[in-house]
């Protein structure tokens, strides 16, 4: 059964984009999504999907030579421009602090700083962060002073000096993630009308959580409040949001922090709700 009812509504009808992280989860059902819109789906992942796609380039976000390749090939394939971005790799905490970073931040920043001039005016590029991330607010001078390194080794660099700042990675790489969202949106929109916007989703039933849910423990994300659904979100739920913050029906959106979570980033700012105790 297909996932799309009207794909003219969303305007992905024969537009070029680019899909990391496609080979599962949420980057998978957000290329699954795209491809049943119509759009081209040129996938980047460190192995090759199952979705259908264009065409396919392996990467390792954690090597800068590997994404100066792939921008390269995809700018340099003659398929013309791209029109939309979806930032869709992420690895959890597990991985260390350090792939942590180069991963979701900071090889992720230089895939897309390296594509902007390849995307055309007027495009779109959607990021997934996190919940976890949502503590940015009282780390932005630190947060401020890695988003303001653009070259890839010396943010290495950085992160390699700074351990206690980044902490076990996931975190802090997810608030770099919200801010420099943040922080790009007004530039990128005066200078190419290019909007940029990301989710921050909370617990998701997808084999990105394996590692996280077998370290705390089963019974710790059953205790978890889930105030809409009463369950963790599937991979598609999640898709759903962010092909929808880059389509043409949300062309007054930028800058913008999507908490797909089911209300939880809610509750925790407004002490409604209380995490559970690992």
């Amino acid at each position: 059964m297909s996932l799309v009812s009207n794909g003219n509504l969303l305007g992905y009808d024969g537009l070029r984009v680019v899909v990391t992280g496609c080979a599962s989860g949420m980057g998978e059902a957000t290329a699954r999504i795209l491809g049943e819109l119509g759009a081209e789906v040129i996938a980047v992942d460190v192995k090759r999907p199952n979705v259908p796609h264009a065409a396919y380039h392996e990467t390792d976000l954690r090597d800068p030579a590997a994404i100066d390749a792939t921008v390269g090939a995809i700018a340099g394939a003659g398929g013309g421009p791209v029109a939309r971005l979806f930032n869709c790799a992420g690895i959890p905490h597990t991985f260390g602090p350090l792939d942590c970073m180069l991963v979701n931040y900071v090889g992720l920043r230089h895939l897309t700083d390296s594509l902007l001039p390849h995307i055309v005016d007027g495009g779109a590029i959607a990021t997934i962060s996190s919940g976890a991330g949502m503590g940015y607010l009282a780390n932005m001078a630190t947060v401020g002073e890695l988003l303001a390194i653009t070259d890839p080794h010396e943010a290495r660099a950085w992160c390699e000096s700074h351990p206690k700042e980044i902490r076990e990675g996931y975190s802090f790489s997810k608030e770099c993630l919200i801010v420099w969202t943040m922080q790009t949106a007004v530039a990128w929109g005066e200078q190419r009308r290019i909007r940029t916007n990301c989710i921050a989703p909370g617990p998701t039933d997808t084999a990105f959580m394996v590692p996280t849910v077998a370290e705390l423990g089963r019974a710790y994300f059953d205790a978890f409040p889930y105030p809409t659904l009463g369950r963790m979100a599937t991979a598609a739920e999640q898709a759903w949001p962010l092909v929808l913050l880059s389509s043409e029906v949300m062309g007054v959106v930028s800058g913008t922090v999507l908490y797909t979570d089911q209300g939880m980033a809610a509750g925790f700012f407004t002490g409604t709700l209380q995490l559970p105790t690992p």
